[in-house]
């Protein structure tokens, strides 16, 4: 049997520490990226990023309290931020559609996800799965026994998402289905049975 390295399973498996997983480990199940999904998200980004670019120039066709009723305002606050948040996001949707990585990949040892570099979630760390919706957006989350290691763990700007996420869905780390090859039922309901066989008793 595969044994996971010692390293890529440490305080910090998910943020900082890359970790690939072994193929040929037993009871190893792969999820691949959509790239219909990602088309759709891309296509997504693309038209908050025009209407971001239309705000910045004509920024008298959106109207604000009396309060906070500045053009520069307007301009530059609401317009730069939606160019910057959806064209940034949109940047990583396009690198990922040349990516031949799987999206998710779950086995004995945990789970696997690909973002650019792959991150591994032991099931020792992991105490169940729960849902959080999000502007109608499912979001498989991981419940971890120890979450504070999570969130204080990567970068600050990591930090900084890893604390977000936990105020919103009460976990650092949540999954979602919207760009892999597989529906967010089925994917619970694969996650539970992964934990309850590998996870649930330690």
């Amino acid at each position: 049997m595969h044994t996971p390295n010692k390293r890529a399973w440490s305080t910090h498996a998910f943020s900082a520490n890359a970790c690939t997983p072994n193929e040929h480990a037993p009871d190893t199940h792969t999820i691949a990226v959509s790239k219909k999904k990602l088309l759709l998200t891309l296509a997504g980004c693309c038209l908050f990023v025009a209407l971001g670019g239309w705000m910045l120039q004509d920024a008298d066709a959106f109207a604000m309290p009396p309060k906070f009723d500045l053009p520069w305002l307007r301009q530059v606050g609401m317009g730069a931020l939606t160019v910057l948040f959806f064209g940034g996001g949109g940047a990583v949707v396009f690198i990922k559609l040349f990516d031949k990585a799987p999206g998710l990949t779950l086995n004995a040892q945990g789970i696997y996800m690909h973002n650019f570099v792959v991150h591994g979630i032991p099931w020792s760390d992991i105490a169940g799965f729960g849902v959080c919706e999000v502007n109608k957006q499912k979001m498989l989350v991981i419940k971890l026994r120890d979450p504070k290691k999570y969130i204080e763990s990567g970068n600050a700007m990591q930090r900084k998402i890893n604390r977000l996420s936990t105020q919103i869905c009460g976990s650092p780390i949540a999954l979602s289905a919207n760009t892999l090859q597989i529906e967010f039922d089925d994917l619970q309901t694969l996650c539970n049975r992964y934990w309850t066989k590998y996870g649930k008793r330690i």
